[in-house]
């Protein structure tokens, strides 16, 4: 890649695919490409390969994808399933039958059997069996990680798959209904806090175990992947560190300044009990996280604050 060539994002106006859009800007490049929704349909076949056929991008990266949490993917299985296996795979045949050389697959940690032995390494994927209360998108997920290993395998294309752990940051989703875990506590502990510091019940005991890596990171992590051959079709992305739900929920809470009560609902399922990855194969090829939780919770909790108008017509 040069800094003229043209690099198609997908999922450009979402909180990854914007961040690696600025990543890359910063980094000199000029020729970016992104559609919005409205614009092309990814899960249509027939648009994205007219789409391709026309701009013939030289690089794609897929930061496209239907998301949530635990409640989305347990209301919406067939859509988590469906639409993520439709996205994909229409980028991915597009890229590879319109020459694209450089492909780069976002995914998630949760691509993982649940009880997988921890920290989890690239090569336990497929080894047992997946937590169910997101086993629709995982599967997905991991469909598109072995078409991306298929063309590298089959074509020699640099088609790369970034598994990254829970990500944060600006522009994430604080819909109470579909948001992931960090980004509802700041909404929850933030509301509760202009609400007399009225107590907060959290789903779960509290007790699983998760990591946190901050967008920004994530996007260095795609930049690196535009700029360097990898050497294998799958890097997990994220610190090598964890905390408890709990202590996130507690450092969460000291930095949006809620004075009230934590009140844990045991009755509400935890998910898997501990999700922390071996970033070693990334680390040695030259990429680390430099993002602090701690630094990345604040500049969190300043954005949402900054934007929460944004977010009053959600329905809670």
């Amino acid at each position: 890649m040069n800094k003229h060539s043209k690099i198609y994002i997908a999922g450009h106006k979402g909180m990854v695919g914007s961040a690696v859009w600025r990543a890359l800007t910063a980094a000199g490049y000029n020729n970016l490409i992104g559609k919005s929704s409205k614009e092309l349909d990814l899960r249509n076949q027939q648009a994205v390969n007219a789409f391709f056929e026309t701009e013939k991008p030289e690089a794609v990266i897929d930061a496209a994808a239907r998301v949530g949490g635990i409640l989305a993917n347990n209301d919406f299985p067939y859509q988590f399933l469906m639409e993520n296996l439709q996205i994909q795979n229409n980028l991915i045949d597009a890229a590879h039958k319109n020459e694209v050389n450089k492909f780069i697959f976002l995914g998630s940690s949760c691509i993982y059997p649940k009880l997988a032995p921890q920290p989890l390494k690239e090569e336990y994927l497929l080894t047992d069996t997946l937590e169910p209360t997101n086993e629709w998108y995982a599967i997905a997920k991991i469909a598109g990680v072995k078409a991306c290993e298929a063309i590298r395998k089959q074509y020699n294309k640099d088609f790369v798959s970034l598994m990254p752990t829970n990500l944060y940051g600006p522009f994430d989703n604080f819909d109470l209904k579909t948001s992931h875990v960090l980004p509802a506590l700041i909404r929850k502990f933030h509301e509760a806090k202009e609400n007399n510091n009225a107590p907060v019940t959290l789903w779960g005991s509290g007790s699983p175990m998760r990591e946190f890596l901050h967008v920004d990171d994530m996007a260095r992590a795609v930049l690196f992947a535009v700029e360097n051959i990898l050497p294998d079709h799958l890097h997990n992305v994220g610190t090598g560190t964890d905390l408890t739900i709990k202590s996130l929920a507690e450092q969460i809470q000291q930095t949006v300044g809620h004075k009230g009560e934590i009140f844990w609902d045991s009755t509400k399922p935890d998910g898997t009990p501990r999700k922390l990855m071996n970033v070693d194969k990334l680390k040695a090829a030259g990429w680390e996280a430099q993002i602090s939780l701690e630094k990345g919770i604040t500049d969190t909790y300043n954005w949402f604050v900054k934007n929460q108008n944004d977010f009053k017509e959600v329905k809670l």
